[in-house]
């Protein structure tokens, strides 16, 4: 299935008005969807016999920088059964990060979103179990925002040389 008739389905499924933008001419399409129905737009498109997006292959966060005021989470949907791909993105606040977890949806995610919070600080909201996962537990700040102070000690070792 292209992207286009993707992107007809969620609009006939949900309206017009559901995908914000899109660049589906892109080598790897792509949609925005308000971070408000990310949620019901990712259960569509994996419960969807026409979809049928049975793997989450990656979920990754964007910080776009303090001067936009924004972060992104992106999708990277694969339907093995159907042989297609498709980029889901939703913008965040920087200021107030936060998405509903696809956990529920793909259990992969739960993974994906753990290392989105603990590099970015995007916080999913009904994730089962967030927490750092790869930073110890009490490390300050996030280390992929494009503001990101590093610290100078960690436990008395000195991190910066």
């Amino acid at each position: 299935m292209k992207a286009e008739e993707i992107v007809h389905l969620i609009e006939s499924e949900f309206g017009k008005d559901i995908i914000t933008s899109q660049n589906l001419s892109a080598l790897q399409p792509y949609i925005y969807v308000a971070a408000a129905n990310i949620s019901k737009v990712l259960k569509f498109l994996k419960h969807d016999d026409r979809t049928f997006f049975d793997l989450l292959s990656c979920l990754t966060g964007i910080d776009n920088g303090p001067e936009k005021g924004t972060m992104e989470v992106v999708y990277t949907l694969y339907s093995i059964p159907r042989a297609h791909a498709l980029h889901v993105r939703a913008m965040l606040d920087r200021n107030s990060p936060e998405l509903q977890t696809a956990s529920f949806i793909w259990r992969t995610a739960e993974w994906h979103e753990r290392e989105a919070f603990d590099l970015l600080g995007i916080n999913f909201l009904g994730h089962p179990d967030l927490r750092r996962i790869l930073l110890p537990a009490n490390w300050e700040g996030y280390p992929l925002r494009k503001d990101y102070k590093e610290q100078e000690t960690f436990h008395g070792i000195k991190v910066k040389y």
